[in-house]
């Protein structure tokens, strides 16, 4: 490498800076962060230095760089637009012993300015060796999408419990799986929530616990949206890179699945048309015993875990038995799905209200309010209704609705499967015999299904009949 990575303490130290313009305020921003001794020197100043010298009363000296300017400073920064004073400035303090950085002129630095990540007192750097600067910032915002800004308050918290927590765990091994465990548990979820008194007390309760030999996990129920992997939530993603076991849904595509945490346990408890690998109340039992066990449980579901995902089921057995969980939404099928087919579920023009309802046959009928899903200005939404179709279709017909409004069955809506058929209520349900349609399916029926054909944005295979 180039240059060694290193972090430099600065407060109070005589800092100089070479020209005034953008840029230079830019690297006096930069500096006043690490609270160094800020002096400038240049001949003219941009506005946005003057209010940074008045604001901060900052030393600037407007005149020309000489090099006996350098006296008495251990680092100085040349931000000027002129090659032969910044070559000026890299000489005079290489000669001097001093450190100095050039804008974007790598070849007379000893030092550069990394892209820096700051959640202090936690703070990381990426550069480039001065080769690619713009992507070197790139990756930082990268990296920023998964690093919380909580994570400097958590860092405090964890200071504040550093000498309890060595004091109590002797052996270092151990005291770092505690602290890994607390860094990738409850404790920090509740710092990323702003709950930093519960967070504060949470973590006395799991120091507590350990001197007692007591493990205690927790679950997370996290909804893994309609299908495609990139519209997970940010903290879906984290917490699912962090935990020891993930249960799962039949609607949860391998390549969601495979963003979990290599070494973590699968457990596949997926429900399918007269066949479910676990009854539900044994899923809520798995989860509580796999917490228990000082176990972090993903729970992963298709779509949004509390719509249609008897997400409330699974966290009531949590509550009853005191197991730390949190919830994580996602992106709704009918949100998802809908947007996808270029089918929006409301519109001035067409729907001022939109239900969501399931289809599932029991006893091979469909009890809903037909009446009410007959009213006219609305679109529905109809969860696992491919099965019933023929008789949801019936059965609108039968209650008002007209035999040709508008209706779409959306196969694997998000994903590179999606197809998208369009008809109308006499018609989808024969249109559709034969063409081996993929669950998971979701139907949206009312006028705004007419706008997909000049909404389809996603390049789907769509099918009108």
């Amino acid at each position: 490498m180039d240059y060694f990575p290193v972090f430099i303490k600065l407060r109070e130290q005589p800092c100089l800076i070479v020209g005034a313009g953008e840029i230079a305020a830019r690297k006096i921003e930069l500096l006043l962060k690490a609270d160094a001794k800020i002096s400038i020197i240049a001949k003219a100043s941009s506005p946005q230095v003057t209010e940074l010298v008045a604001k901060h009363k900052l030393v600037y000296l407007e005149k020309a760089f000489e090099p006996e300017d350098l006296n008495g400073y251990k680092w100085v920064v040349s931000a000027t637009d002129d090659r032969a004073s910044n070559e000026l400035v890299a000489k005079s303090a290489m000669a001097r012993d001093i450190q100095v950085n050039v804008v974007d002129s790598p070849d007379l630095c000893t030092f550069i300015f990394p892209a820096i990540i700051d959640r202090s007192p936690i703070v990381a750097a990426v550069s480039s060796g001065g080769a690619a600067p713009v992507l070197a910032r790139l990756l930082r915002a990268k990296i920023e999408t998964v690093i919380p800004p909580a994570y400097g308050m958590l860092a405090g918290l964890a200071e504040k419990f550093r000498l309890a927590v060595k004091q109590t765990i002797k052996e270092p091994a151990n005291r770092r799986i505690f602290w890994e465990n607390n860094f990738q548990g409850s404790v920090a979820e509740l710092v990323f929530s702003g709950k930093l008194q519960e967070a504060e007390q949470q973590l006395e309760q799991n120091l507590s616990k350990y001197e007692q030999g007591i493990n205690c996990g927790e679950v997370y129920l996290i909804g893994a949206g309609p299908g495609a992997p990139d519209l997970l939530t940010f903290r879906a993603l984290r917490l699912m890179q962090q935990a020891d076991v993930v249960v799962y849904d039949r609607l949860v595509s391998p390549e969601i699945l495979e963003l979990a945490r290599r070494d973590s346990e699968k457990i596949y408890v997926g429900k399918e048309r007269q066949y479910h690998a676990l009854p539900q109340e044994s899923i809520n039992t798995l989860l509580a015993d796999l917490a228990k066990a000082g176990k972090r449980v993903v729970r992963l579901k298709g779509g949004d875990p509390f719509i249609f995902g008897r997400g409330g089921e699974e966290i009531e057995t949590l509550m009853e038995q005191g197991i730390n969980f949190q919830v994580v939404p996602g992106i709704t099928a009918a949100s998802g799905c809908s947007s996808y087919a270029g089918i929006p579920l409301t519109h001035r023009d067409h729907a001022q209200s939109c239900t969501f309802v399931t289809g599932h046959l029991k006893d091979n009928s469909i009890n809903l309010n037909w009446a009410q899903l007959a009213a006219p200005n609305q679109t529905i939404v109809i969860y696992m209704g491919l099965i019933g179709l023929k008789k949801i279709c019936q059965a609108l017909i039968e209650h008002g609705s007209p035999k040709d409004l508008p209706i779409a069955l959306v196969q694997q809506g998000t994903t590179i499967n999606q197809r998208v058929f369009t008809g109308t209520l006499e018609s989808l349900p024969n249109a559709v015999i034969g063409q081996d349609i993929k669950p998971p399916t979701l139907i949206i029926i009312g006028t705004v299904v007419s706008l997909h054909d000049k909404l389809d944005w996603f390049q789907a295979k769509s099918m009108t009949h």
